[in-house]
């Protein structure tokens, strides 16, 4: 049985960005293993987590609040790869926050979306 989750674009794309933040975070310090890299990981993680656990969900306000824990670790991510920038760890940034930014707005659609349902 295929769940529904996997037919939402933002979910598709959470999961392609969880593995570009394990990829990045490959070459951090191994001083960072229990801080920036494993918190960027977990937070990259909860954002496809967080949909396909509100899709599957019996509501629609449920979704949406499921929904706003994914932007919400969005916007956690997107502070994490601010530090790690910063920090020296992180050159290239655009690539990622252009990755952030598409699934934010897949979110914000899809709420809006379901909104109209309510």
């Amino acid at each position: 049985m295929k769940r529904n989750h996997r037919n939402l674009r933002a979910w598709q794309q959470a999961i392609e960005l969880v593995r570009d933040v394990y990829r990045l975070t490959a070459d951090f310090p191994d001083t960072e293993r229990y801080g920036l890299t494993s918190q960027m990981r977990r937070a990259a993680v909860s954002v496809p987590a967080n949909i396909a656990e509100g899709a599957a969900r019996a509501s629609t306000k449920e979704l949406m609040h499921f929904l706003s824990i994914a932007g919400a670790s969005l916007s956690e991510l997107d502070t994490l790869v601010e530090i790690s920038q910063q920090l020296g760890y992180m050159n290239e940034t655009d690539a990622v926050r252009t990755k952030i930014d598409d699934v934010a707005g897949l979110i914000m659609g899809l709420r809006a979306s379901l909104l109209k349902k309510v």
